[in-house]
């Protein structure tokens, strides 16, 4: 089995406003790779942290596939800043707004491909000195 480590982070300048967000991924026994950064146009801050994770998520599944390795053989260690991301993914807390619900569930259904998934929240500071912002 194979472990990866993903740190994500998303944000927007304004709640809504323009937002954007950063992930690493990192395969065990690698060094890590540059943060790579997106922007996503208008959003709120729990959206972009959302779609960062999206997109970090397909990325790794890109880069399974195109190295004809199953996505059910990795295990994966997920860490953002987010408490409600995290706390919506493990279910103790709900996502009561509806485009926040489709995302969680858009998410759901990504780690789905992965044998085994640990979310965990990290402080902000540990954010920043990984992804720089």
């Amino acid at each position: 089995m194979t472990t990866y480590k993903i740190v994500f982070d998303g944000g927007s300048r304004g709640n809504p406003g323009p937002s954007y967000g950063s992930f690493v991924l990192q395969e065990q026994g690698k060094p890590p790779v540059r943060p790579v950064r997106l922007e996503f146009g208008q959003a709120t801050n729990n959206e972009a942290e959302y779609l960062i994770l999206i997109a970090a998520l397909e990325n790794l599944l890109s880069i399974l596939d195109a190295h004809e390795q199953s996505s059910a053989r990795v295990a994966l260690e997920i860490k953002g800043d987010s408490q409600l991301v995290i706390k919506q993914l493990q279910g103790k807390w709900k996502a009561k707004n509806d485009r926040l619900r489709a995302l969680r569930d858009r998410v759901h259904n990504l780690l789905m491909h992965f044998k085994k998934v640990d979310l965990a929240h990290q402080n902000r500071e540990e954010s920043v000195e990984i992804l720089g912002h």
